[in-house]
């Protein structure tokens, strides 16, 4: 459960850090200041990272329960949408060009297709 709290405390400073870099880091002993607050997640002994989730990213994830699951039941249904759309996208693009390959080839996959048709079959000689 620690480790896990700090996972997610130190995912939503990377998340925040990225941002919030580009305008503060020209502050003096910035990078100082962000590595010694990295150690203060980690320690043991400060127990910052759980201090952190219990106070207000615990609290806030429990206020909005509900929210968080209703865009996870849309995100899925949304993604299942999409993976169909790209699916028949494929499968049309994987269809136009077996249609342009075998156009292009001046029938000679038309001719090696054509050499497993059932008439072929039937014509071969029956074996006992």
């Amino acid at each position: 459960v620690r480790w896990m709290m700090y996972w997610i405390v130190f995912a939503l400073f990377m998340a925040t850090e990225t941002f919030t870099d580009l305008f503060i880091s020209w502050f003096p002993f910035y990078y100082e200041v962000k590595m010694a607050f990295v150690i203060w997640l980690l320690s043991p002994y400060t127990r910052g990272a759980s201090l952190l989730y219990r106070r207000f990213v615990h609290p806030t994830l429990a206020r909005k329960e509900k929210d968080i699951d209703t865009f996870l039941v849309q995100a899925r249904e949304r993604s299942y949408a999409t993976v169909l759309r790209f699916g028949k996208r494929g499968l049309n693009l994987a269809a136009t060009a077996a249609v342009q390959a075998a156009t292009k080839s001046q029938g000679a996959l038309a001719g090696r297709l054509r050499s497993f048709s059932m008439q072929d079959l039937r014509s071969l000689p029956e074996q006992s």
